[in-house]
């Protein structure tokens, strides 16, 4: 099970996301609580070791101010969210990172669709953390997909069931208030997500 924890901010979280075994790590550079500057998810990104994914998540913004965050960021990947068009990934493909297209299930759940390498299926208000009907997705997306929304460590499990997902994506359910993450939680999740067979 491939695990993404998005919305680091601090080293000691970084570290324990990587320490507990997460694949990939996220930066939000876009509105949120979990906002950081590109420099500080640069200064971030220099302590994860280059087997874990590093994404700078973006909403809304234009590609011209996606590619000059990304470049000062320094990450591996760069994740849009919400209704960007086809087009915008079409922009950044030169750049020679790992693109990731997240959306609600109403959006076109074939992984590679819009150039990406990577799909994260959201909750219908998607970034909102809400639990929803996992099973809704279940057999619809292709290919490398990571479900999201409303999931954390006593959730993570059943969500895996009910969607059957390639991974899942975590920020809100690994925090103890809006933009403060909890290591403990972080490893709690990780377990979850991953149980001994």
């Amino acid at each position: 099970m491939y695990v993404k924890i998005c919305g680091l901010s601090e080293p000691e979280h970084v570290a324990a996301a990587v320490e507990a075994g997460a694949d990939a790590i996220g930066f939000v550079l876009t509105r949120s609580p979990r906002r950081i500057t590109p420099a500080r998810a640069r200064e971030l990104a220099r302590r994860v070791p280059s087997h874990v994914l590093t994404v700078a998540v973006f909403r809304g913004e234009p590609t011209d101010v996606v590619r000059q965050a990304v470049l000062e960021a320094g990450v591996r990947a760069v994740q849009l969210h919400g209704d960007h068009p086809h087009g915008d990934f079409t922009a950044l493909k030169d750049l020679g990172l790992t693109l990731i297209r997240a959306g609600g299930a109403d959006t076109d759940l074939a992984c590679g669709a819009f150039d990406e390498d990577l799909l994260i299926v959201d909750a219908p208000r998607p970034g909102s953390g809400e639990p929803w009907d996992w099973a809704a997705v279940r057999g619809r997306p292709s290919g490398r997909w990571l479900l999201a929304g409303g999931l954390d460590p006593a959730n993570v499990a059943e969500a895996v069931e009910a969607a059957a997902p390639w991974g899942v994506d975590v920020s809100s359910g690994v925090e103890t208030a809006p933009g403060v993450k909890d290591a403990d939680l972080i490893r709690s999740f990780l377990a979850a997500a991953r149980p001994n067979p």
